[in-house]
């Protein structure tokens, strides 16, 4: 038994990278989401305008965008674990310092810029310079499974801490969720590893490093990709480009996806509801889109995440005319068993690119165009709102950025380099 456990080690050892990022994801993606609930009362008790409130949001993407080429640099040197432990720091300590606030630059220090740059940390960009890297023919479904812990935390924790405003206030809410962070995220970041070979195992659990690499383009593939030598290729500032459409799209809705909802007459618990109900779809979505990705390719699956939004802002825009309970399912199923889609691929798409010792930088760079996206989206969008009264203009403007990201993505190719046929 002690034999067959041994050979099945590597085996082993990957899923437990994934069940460590899940849990990290759980938390950590979802102190950056608790921002949504948290900004009515916040305007409530302080009566700011909406658009700068919203900025602080925005203001944590700026953060998390300079912080993303060190991260990448980080990783590459000290690997996943020193990195993790550094966001579960920052992170609980601008839960646990927001607290304190009572001027509007005190939100920007604390959900801004301490929770934005350690979220992304433990968030989708500092998972996917290290995850993807432990898999090959498995590696969209792994990454899936890892990302989905964002679904279970959003569905538990987010009506969980909806219930804690109500109840004690805002500020209670973050407290606790700052601790839960320090003593059950904190502890596990401690077993990973940025490569499976850092152990002397194997991606997918391999008993050798044979495993199949459907390359297309050998000499793409044979070359040493430095960041200076990505960026003189067209495929790197597609990337950039699709990245940036994406989640401008996502943190749009998502920062004022739940005062939207009781502008147009659903009460706080539903909208907190929809809100982690987004998350919980993304489960099952982003695990088949993830399983999908290795059949079908990276950019069909992102394309299709795209479209996902597409209809979250359609059904949007139809709430005003008609709010029935029907959209709102659309708004949900389109947002997280679609949109949550490109999750699985995100880290993929550039890593069957851009493979190499340098990797972890590359993809630090090409997400200052994911994370200034996150940036502007949550801001423009609250700025149009107060220029026009209205969202219509900027749920127009996030359905062009979405078509845009798909399209990028498809130009990119990375199927042109390796495919997951085979």
């Amino acid at each position: 038994m002690i034999a067959a456990f041994a050979r099945r080690l590597p085996f082993y050892y990957g899923w437990v990278v994934v069940a460590v990022v899940f849990v990290t994801m759980a938390f950590g993606v979802n102190a950056r989401t608790a921002f949504s609930l948290v900004f009515p009362p916040i305007l409530a008790e302080f009566g700011w305008d909406r658009g700068a409130t919203a900025g602080a949001f925005s203001f944590g993407f700026v953060v998390s965008a300079t912080l993303s080429p060190t991260l990448g640099r980080l990783m590459d040197r000290y690997g996943p674990a020193a990195v993790m432990e550094f966001g579960v720091l920052a992170t609980a300590s601008g839960l646990l310092l927001s607290t304190l606030a009572t001027q509007p630059w005190h939100i920007y220090a604390t959900l801004g810029v301490l929770v934005g740059g350690g979220s992304v940390c433990l968030g989708y960009s500092g998972q996917s310079l290290f995850l993807p890297g432990w898999f090959v023919r498995r590696r969209g479904l792994a990454t899936a499974i890892g990302f989905s812990g964002v679904g279970i935390g959003s569905i538990v924790l987010l009506p969980w801490m909806q219930g804690l405003i109500e109840a004690t206030g805002w500020r209670s809410a973050l407290q606790i969720l700052g601790v839960l962070l320090i003593i059950v995220v904190a502890p596990i970041n401690l077993l990973l590893r940025r490569r499976p070979q850092d152990l002397g195992l194997h991606q997918d659990g391999a008993a050798s490093p044979t495993a199949r690499r459907n390359i297309v383009n050998p000499a793409w593939a044979a070359t040493d990709w430095t960041l200076a030598r990505a960026r003189r290729t067209g495929k790197f500032w597609w990337i950039a480009l699709g990245y940036f459409g994406c989640l401008y799209s996502w943190y749009a809705v998502q920062v004022h996806q739940t005062k939207y909802l009781l502008e147009n007459g659903f009460d706080a618990h539903t909208a907190a509801w929809a809100l982690g109900a987004v998350s919980l779809a993304g489960i099952p979505g982003q695990i088949a889109l993830g399983w999908l990705s290795d059949r079908i390719g990276r950019e069909a699956v992102w394309a299709i995440g795209c479209f996902g939004f597409v209809l979250t802002y359609l059904a949007l825009l139809a709430l005003p005319l008609a709010p029935a309970a029907g959209l709102l399912w659309v708004i949900v199923l389109a947002q997280g068993m679609l949109g949550y889609g490109v999750t699985s691929v995100l880290g993929a798409v550039v890593l069957e690119i851009f493979e190499g010792a340098q990797f972890g930088l590359i993809f630090g760079v090409l997400m200052l165009g994911g994370l200034a996206g996150g940036a502007i989206g949550p801001l423009v969008t609250g700025v149009l709102h107060d220029l026009t009264g209205n969202y219509v203009l900027a749920f127009w403007l996030c359905v062009g950025t979405s078509v845009l990201s798909a399209i990028a993505i498809w130009q990119a190719a990375p199927r042109h380099i390796r495919s997951v046929r085979g």
